[in-house]
């Protein structure tokens, strides 16, 4: 059985609209418009506009496919075990791929003029998104421009950028974007580390964790599908005076030459001298030990690792990455006490979506020390696997796309024991809210 046909089956739409016509304008274009277009339009990155009528009707069947098997929009978190409140849920409701799996089923109707909405006024897809919030980036650094040819390996370029900053500031968010929206199409993912000295340790770091966390984690990571990351409003980064950003992009070839490509990093301040109570630290939780990964021809693999919290930790965010093989990953504790809790897992990755996924403050994991995760993923190297280009090769750890790998990056905010007590002595005292 499809995926397709699995989701299908239990989407039942309500039962005054099984009675009707389901038509583009009364029922599909405000899906489209709340949930496809600021991607799906002219100069965006989907590789298709769905403004129009004609737009969707194109591309129905595809539509059909892509929302039934929650392909589309790229969100793929199981729904059935661990949290579901997020900052950043970008999902179709069962009842909105109802509507738009019976609008293709019933022809594509369009419906009453009448019945169309306004049609959104959408910024610019290429913008910084977090201007939005926070006005423009307070510092914006650019790496070295790179040359990429049609036809070559991956490339790994890992420039150095002077900040050019004078006084220590704290980062409130960061964001990551190509410079030119062609360049989209090369860069698979940015790795930014803040070259820096701390000389009295990981400055605002829970003393509990300074035996744990010797360095201030990577600055930030980005991939398709991220737009970059927003601290929690009691965390941050900081940066120092006469800091680096040591840049690693990776690039690979897509038979068309690209010229001069540039990322750029976009920075938030918090205001000057406000001091966030706690530093937050991205970290990558290896599930492939150490680079071990085995996936024979025409077989799926299962890989795990294990990690003990040696301090008190807010976890907030979860995300995986994997490449063309990776199929699921999912993210278990298991508490001092003996109980389990499975916190999130995918179990649709694709490859060329790495979703970012952000815990809603009340949700955030807060883990006790001594609390142990359990990382599990899988692969499939098959020819069940839509993303596999090539079933019939044995398939290890690598850095290239059509290598594997597995790991997560998580942002770990970590706590005093006090402050720990605190944040769990007021979630249980708060009123109930979804998990």
């Amino acid at each position: 059985m499809s995926r397709a046909v699995l989701y299908s089956s239990v989407m039942l739409l309500p039962v005054a609209l099984q009675a009707q016509s389901v038509t583009f304008t009364k029922h599909v274009a405000p899906i489209l418009q709340q949930k496809c277009q600021e991607c799906h339009q002219p100069g965006s990155i989907a590789p298709m506009s769905l403004i129009t009528y004609e737009d969707a009707r194109k591309y129905a069947r595809r539509i059909k496919t892509r929302v039934s098997a929650r392909v589309m929009p790229p969100w793929h978190i199981d729904k059935t075990v661990g949290i579901q409140s997020f900052k950043n849920d970008r999902s179709l409701t069962d009842e909105q791929i109802a509507t738009l799996v019976k609008w293709v089923d019933d022809g594509t109707p369009l419906g009453s003029a009448a019945d169309m909405p306004p049609a959104p006024k959408f910024p610019d897809p290429n913008r910084w998104h977090y201007a939005d919030q926070f006005g423009p980036p307070d510092l914006v650094l650019r790496s070295k421009p790179y040359d990429m040819a049609a036809r070559t390996q991956d490339k790994w370029f890992r420039p150095v950028t002077e900040t050019g900053l004078k006084e220590a500031r704290w980062v409130r968010a960061i964001e990551i974007k190509p410079v030119k929206p062609e360049h989209r199409k090369i860069v698979h993912h940015v790795l930014t580390l803040l070259e820096q000295a701390e000389s009295d340790g990981i400055t605002n770091l829970a003393h509990e964790a300074h035996g744990v966390q010797r360095s201030a984690g990577l600055f930030m990571e980005w991939a398709v599908g991220k737009v970059g990351e927003v601290f929690a409003a009691d965390a941050g980064k900081l940066m120092l005076p006469d800091s680096k950003i040591r840049w690693e992009v990776h690039l690979h070839a897509i038979g068309e030459e690209m010229k001069n490509v540039e990322v750029e990093l976009g920075i938030y301040f918090y205001p000057k001298g406000v001091v966030p109570e706690r530093r937050t630290v991205l970290r990558m939780f290896d599930v492939s030990r150490g680079s071990e990964l085995d996936i024979p021809p025409n077989q799926t693999a299962m890989t795990q690792n294990f990690y003990v919290m040696q301090a008190p930790a807010r976890l907030e965010n979860f995300q995986p990455h994997m490449h063309m093989r990776g199929k699921a990953l999912s993210l278990e504790a298991v508490y001092p006490d003996g109980r389990k809790e499975v916190l999130s897992a995918v179990n649709n990755f694709q490859w060329n979506w790495h979703v970012n996924y952000v815990y809603a403050e009340h949700a955030a994991p807060l883990l006790p020390k001594g609390t142990m995760l359990v990382f599990t993923a899988w692969h499939d190297n098959t020819s069940n696997n839509p993303n596999n280009p090539d079933p019939n090769q044995w398939v290890g750890w690598g850095d290239r796309t059509v290598d594997e790998m597995a790991h997560v990056w998580i942002d770990v905010t970590y706590l005093n024991q006090a402050d720990f007590d605190k944040l769990v002595a007021a979630r249980k005292a708060a009123p109930k809210v979804t998990p």
